[in-house]
């Protein structure tokens, strides 16, 4: 840079450049004044200073067409000045400009003309913004040789600002190729460096780098703390988010979480367009794409990808064009459509993305060219692509290797391996689950487990074509419940929780009784509390247990048969499990299935209403309930007359099954997975007292409390959410007598209304210890939100999850004040001894003639867990 001093006018200029790089924002108004007074004094070499210094800072605060503006006339001051420095630091930032407005072959031009006429420090920086905008065209060998030389000059001249900035530019190029460890390495001496600086902004830009750096290595809770930290400054700052929403995009779609990756993603094409950063529009689009695979919303990924396609290849990218190319095939794929692409594309896609440096997308494109060789019989060349795809395996993110497995898997299948490709695929899944468990959040473990589907089916699909039922169990439990399955390790006291917790509380509180609250208060209390346990690394054990055994469980079971269903593309089956033989049965298509199952459910709800057409909804309720009961238990004879241990998938998560024909009076435990039936069924209870207690606004529900607890001998307790809590950590057998609510879009708060607030999921996994056997008398309290893998979230799923052996809930809504017959017989039968599935069953034949409110109330329950 020329040095200009002594002349108010070139002062002048000087501090609005200063200020430029140190915040953006403050620097607008040193740098208009500055360019009219270099006019006046009619000195064109400060005027080339100011305009440099005003497009510097609309560059940041993503005003680029007036960027691009000044930066010329930066150029123009300068060529009037005589001088070629100043014209080429201008041409240095108008090529950022032209590279962020998706212009990356014009940016370059510019970078090479101005080049000649730059030494030393000033030199090395356009170098180094060249090798920004080659990586960003794909060119990433010419770019790091680049860095390598611009660094070596930059430390050379003591320039520790260009250093730092070339610094945070080679780490986003050394994450793109995995290598963390460098990318890592040069943030954090970025980071120093700014700090040395007194560069506030940049921190935020770095914290946002290093989020990115975490995410791409799989530690989700320290990316999200980068992440959150990156937001705070730069908001502060006022300078540009769109790069903070890719990140968090990008973040949270590795972390199998679709529909908050697309609303990041969303934000992010919105802030890129509002910045004029065109450059970036089509990579966030490109996120939006994997964000509605990752929903299965195939026709929205393609729509996406091909918008991104074209946008990629009017910018000359070509590396990029390839990427959203594979995306539309992967989403046609999936569709269920022929992908109408020439087999040539495909491969030369895979060497494409190869030779970038972008193992991730290599390695589906070399997947998806061994699908369609396969499909032509082509094994041999499948062979070399699964191969090289498989080589991943042994290094990078765990998402990365566990995707070189499936190839491993795909390639050892494809040569009647089929041992090997079982051995594979459990590998896969292992590196998935031991990846989950760093996850400290339940909701990132459950949204996790779409990365084990892949893998869960093809063992799955194997086993079923070999037809041997105890290799269908493996893989059946193998692809389902690893969250509960896994349970996690006890958490330490958390103030910041417990306070956000109780503020949220005296909100909600606030809401239910008709005050005035604003909802942003109460969504915005929600993300504190999830962004809060999001940041927290887990602590559970490394992997879940191995499958249970046929032998294991018949062992276990006694007299009980096990009925296990499965679905695999579009088809139900079941394995039944009776008198120590394992059997495999075949049931037929999902959907008519699902549809009665959605029929029972709505004539209970409307029973329970008691609405007027109650005979016409009775007959609807006893003809489905018959159909659905021939659909599901009458093919497995081999279980007839027996109590049930039925694990479900699926709809059948929501079946009230005492209403089949086949169940009443008959005991039915229904548990998430077998495996985890025979974790639970060897339980003993822990000594502890018998709490009761009630919630406000349900009619019946002091009356229940009082009769249940008299039953056994205490006392209502405090209905307070800090009592509860209290008196679950100690207690073996525990009755809630309260309204429940489901979350469906967050399960998580799912919720049970006490006197002071709702009791939420949140406050449960606090717990140190729960109630070996609990009744949740209250609303759709049984029911969970099912996630891929039939992972379950909600209010029982925590329970289950943290060690309640019998839960007593029910799966649809029940009318208010119904409950209590039902209640008071279980409980009798439980104060007995007897256990809860049998005396669940026992009350509900009680009650089975009765009108249809009681009717309803009773049949919406199930006996979760042992």
């Amino acid at each position: 840079m020329a040095v200009l001093m002594h002349h108010p006018a070139r002062e002048a200029a000087e501090d609005a450049m200063r200020m430029a790089d140190l915040d953006p924002g403050r620097a607008l108004p040193l740098a208009a004044p500055a360019v009219r007074l270099a006019r006046r004094d009619r000195d064109p070499a400060a005027l080339a200073v100011a305009e440099r210094a005003w497009g510097h800072a609309l560059l940041h605060c993503g005003e680029m067409d007036d960027a691009v503006r000044h930066l010329r006339r930066s150029m123009a001051a300068g060529r009037a000045a005589g001088s070629a420095a100043l014209v080429a630091e201008a041409r240095m930032k108008l090529a950022y400009a032209l590279a962020q407005q998706g212009r990356p072959a014009a940016a370059l031009r510019e970078v090479d003309a101005a080049l000649p006429d730059l030494t030393g420090a000033s030199a090395a920086r356009a170098l180094a913004q060249r090798a920004i905008v080659l990586n960003q065209a794909g060119r990433v060998d010419e770019a790091l040789a680049d860095f390598r030389t611009a660094l070596a000059t930059l430390r050379r001249t003591g320039d520790l600002l260009g250093v730092q900035r070339m610094l945070i530019n080679r780490a986003f190029l050394q994450s793109d190729r995995y290598a963390f460890a460098a990318a890592k390495a040069d943030l954090l001496e970025a980071e120093r460096l700014a700090r040395e600086l007194g560069r506030e902004l940049t921190v935020g830009i770095i914290a946002e780098n290093l989020g990115r750096v975490e995410a791409f290595r799989g530690d989700v809770p320290a990316a999200l703390g980068h992440l959150d930290r990156a937001e705070r400054i730069i908001s502060e700052h006022g300078a540009q988010l769109g790069w903070v929403h890719r990140h968090r995009a990008e973040l949270l779609l590795a972390a199998g979480v679709a529909s908050e990756a697309r609303e990041s993603a969303e934000r992010a094409v919105a802030t890129y367009w509002r910045e004029h950063r065109l450059l970036n529009v089509p990579e966030a689009r490109l996120l939006l794409s994997q964000a509605a695979f990752l929903g299965g919303g195939w026709e929205t990924a393609v729509t996406h990808a091909r918008q991104a396609s074209r946008e990629f290849a009017r910018q000359g990218r070509g590396e990029w064009a390839a990427v959203a190319r594979l995306a539309v095939l992967r989403a046609e794929s999936a569709a269920g459509r022929v992908p109408r692409v020439p087999l040539e594309a495909v491969t030369g896609m895979a060497d494409t993305l190869t030779a970038a440096g972008w193992p991730a997308a290599a390695v589906e494109a070399r997947l998806i060219a061994a699908q369609v060789l396969l499909r032509r019989r082509q094994d041999d060349a499948a062979r070399e692509h699964l191969l090289l795809a498989s080589e991943v395996r042994k290094r990078g993110p765990a998402t990365l290797r566990a995707r070189g497995w499936y190839a491993e898997a795909v390639l050892r299948q494809s040569e009647k391996d089929i041992g090997d490709a079982r051995r594979a695929a459990r590998n896969g899944l292992r590196i998935l689950d031991e990846h989950a468990a760093a996850l400290g959040a339940t909701d990132l473990w459950v949204h996790s487990a779409a990365h084990r589907r892949e893998l869960a089916e093809l063992g799955l699909r194997s086993a079923l074509r070999e037809g041997r039922p105890a290799a269908v169990l493996e893989w059946a439990e193998r692809g389902r419940a690893s969250r509960l399955l896994n349970r996690p390790v006890r958490p330490v006291a958390d103030p910041e929780l417990a306070a956000l917790l109780a503020e949220l509380r005296v909100v909600v509180a606030e809401i239910d009784r008709g005050g005035v609250v604003p909802a942003h208060r109460r969504i915005a209390l929600e993300r504190r509390i999830r962004d809060h346990t999001r940041r927290h690394p887990g602590t559970a054990a490394a992997t879940p247990p191995s499958p249970v055994s046929s032998g294991r469980l018949t062992a276990a079971l006694g007299e009980h048969a096990l009925v296990e269903f499965l679905q695999l593309d579009g088809t139900l089956h079941a394995l039944t499990l009776a008198a120590g033989r394992l059997r495999l049965h075949a049931l037929g298509p999902v959907a008519p299935i699902a549809d009665l199952v959605d029929r029972v459910r709505f004539a209970l709800h409307r029973l329970a209403r008691l609405d007027r057409r109650g005979a016409s909804l009775t007959a609807l309720l006893t003809t489905s309930a018959k159909r659905l009961d021939t659909a599901l238990l009458e093919p497995l004879r081999e279980a007839d007359g027996r109590p049930l241990v039925v694990a479900p998938t699926g709809a059948l998560h929501g079946v009230p099954w005492s209403v089949l024909p086949s169940c009443a009076g008959r005991a039915v435990s229904v548990t998430p997975s077998a495996t985890l039936w025979h974790q639970a069924v060897g339980t003993e209870a822990v000594a502890g007292p018998v709490l009761v207690a009630s919630g406000p606004g349900l009619p019946g529900a002091e009356e229940e409390a009082r009769a249940v607890a008299a039953i056994h001998g205490v006392a209502p307790a405090s209905s307070t959410v800090d009592a509860v809590l209290s008196g679950l950590a100690t207690a073996r057998l525990a009755h809630l007598a309260a309204h429940g609510q489901l979350s469906t879009d967050n399960p998580l708060f799912s919720r049970l209304r006490l006197h002071d607030g709702p009791l939420i999921v949140h406050d449960l996994e606090r717990l140190a210890r729960v109630p070996h056997t609990l009744v949740l008398a209250s609303c759709e309290s049984g029911r969970s939100v099912v996630r891929t893998g039939d992972e379950l979230l909600g209010l029982s799923a925590t329970f289950i999850a943290h060690g309640t052996a019998q839960l007593v809930a029910s799966v649809v809504p029940i009318p208010d004040g119904e409950t209590v017959p039902l209640m008071v017989s279980l409980h009798r039968r439980l104060a007995k001894g007897e256990p809860a599935a049998a005396a669940l069953a026992a009350a509900q034949l009680e009650l089975r003639d009765g009108d249809p409110a009681s009717l309803a109330a009773a049949a919406g329950f199930t006996c979760l867990g042992s």
